[in-house]
């Protein structure tokens, strides 16, 4: 289950907006709205390209995608 609260603040922090995230993954915003907000599952590539977007240190990789 990914920390959809952090996921959400970084991605403003960035100056960015869910489309973009979509974009990169080349999907439909609702579709990564849906992920973003664990109403569908994120895959293990998913994650790692959105912590390349949004410049996620990997020592942070954990607290964004691996939500207890």
């Amino acid at each position: 289950m990914v920390n959809s609260n952090k996921l959400k603040g970084r991605i403003v922090e960035l100056g960015l907006t869910q489309r973009d995230i979509a974009k990169a993954l080349n999907i439909a915003l609702p579709t990564a709205s849906q992920k973003i907000n664990n109403v569908r599952t994120m895959d293990i590539n998913e994650a790692f390209i959105i912590a390349e977007v949004l410049k996620i240190p990997d020592d942070d990789f954990r607290e964004y995608f691996f939500k207890d």
